[in-house]
């Protein structure tokens, strides 16, 4: 699946991942490949992101909205 981590400031990530963990606002959740479409708010936290290498990356954020529709996460991070 395709995945953006997108702040006012800049695109912090864009590329294809097998999976990624988000900080929701209600608990954290992830999200894997054909995942059914979703709007989510989250908290301050980390996102972690399992690339197609299997290499492990992480994003700080202070919160946000995560949109999954169809293989393709955007997030609007602050």
């Amino acid at each position: 699946m395709n995945l953006e981590i997108i702040t006012p400031d800049k695109k912090l990530f864009e590329g294809q991942v097998k999976s990624a963990v988000f900080p929701g606002s209600e608990g954290s959740f992830g999200v894997l490949n054909n995942h059914s479409a979703m709007i989510a708010t989250l908290k301050k936290g980390t996102i972690e992101v399992v690339d197609e290498n299997n290499s492990a990356q992480s994003f700080a954020v202070k919160g946000g909205v995560v949109e999954v529709f169809k293989n393709k996460v955007i997030v609007l991070a602050e």
